[in-house]
């Protein structure tokens, strides 16, 4: 955490943040062209700003992308904002983005932590439910081959679908897999109305992307969640969804014990 504060002291490198938070997965190149700082600048900065856990990036081909990670800003506010403020805290943030009304390009999701425990352990608690149902309320019935078809129990809802899929699966390494359908049944459960559900139900399949690394005594787990398109409806709300999950799944596996759920 003290490795974050001193990240965030450095007027150039919150310019960097701005910039990602901006538009998030630019290259070195990108980067250096929106602000007036050298190249050499950038790339040092941009080192310290990923020390701390603040940008992660993800290889394109050739190009090397940065992205905005919000786990170590997310780590803080749960230590400091209490489940009480909670609520108050994300409808003024809301409020921001709705008076900004920024458009969104087609987004990527991009969220990096680092967790005390094995490649081995980490992969059970993504891919068995008897970890998944503790920290997400959420079962996969699967074989986890690629291309083997996925059902999805979600919060009490069961999803099939022919499109919903294991696109990769290399255990304790790589997992990736086609979002869930949006259905009528999960509507109903979250108390969308009827516009969310056909705005949600019209946007094109989404996946999601696990990479761990071993990394000495703990294990950095990247989670990518792309596909959608400008503008999303789902990609706000994956956003929002995402470092709740992902908080969780540390807790279970460092403590024994998920974060309570305040909803």
């Amino acid at each position: 955490m003290d490795e974050v504060f001193k990240a965030l002291a450095d007027p150039s490198r919150r310019a960097l943040l701005d910039s990602l938070n901006v538009r998030n997965g630019q290259t070195l190149r990108e980067l250096c062209a929106g602000l007036d700082m050298a190249r050499q600048s950038v790339s040092k900065h941009l080192a310290v700003l990923e020390e701390a856990g603040l940008v992660t990036t993800v290889r394109r081909g050739r190009e090397k992308l940065h992205y905005l990670n919000a786990a170590p800003v997310h780590e803080i506010a749960h230590r400091w904002i209490s489940r009480y403020d909670q609520a108050r805290v994300e409808a003024l943030a809301d409020l921001k983005l709705a008076l900004e009304d920024a458009p969104m390009d087609a987004p990527t999701f991009v969220y990096t932590t680092y967790i005390r425990t094995t490649p081995q352990k980490l992969w059970q608690a993504l891919t068995e439910p008897a970890f998944t149902r503790r920290y997400w309320a959420t079962e996969f019935t699967t074989d986890w081959a690629a291309g083997s078809p996925m059902t999805w129990d979600n919060h009490g809802v069961l999803i099939s679908d022919p499109e919903q899929v294991v696109l990769e699966a290399e255990p304790y390494s790589r997992l990736s897999y086609t979002w869930h359908a949006i259905t009528p049944e999960l509507a109903k459960r979250f108390g969308w109305d009827d516009e969310m559900l056909d705005r949600l139900a019209g946007e094109p399949r989404s996946k999601v992307t696990f990479t761990i690394e071993e990394s000495g005594q703990v294990v950095k787990l990247t989670v990518v969640h792309d596909g959608f398109k400008p503008g999303s409806v789902l990609a706000e709300m994956v956003s929002h969804g995402w470092p709740n999950v992902v908080a969780s799944l540390k807790s279970l596996l460092e403590t024994g014990e998920p974060l309570p759920d305040d909803s």
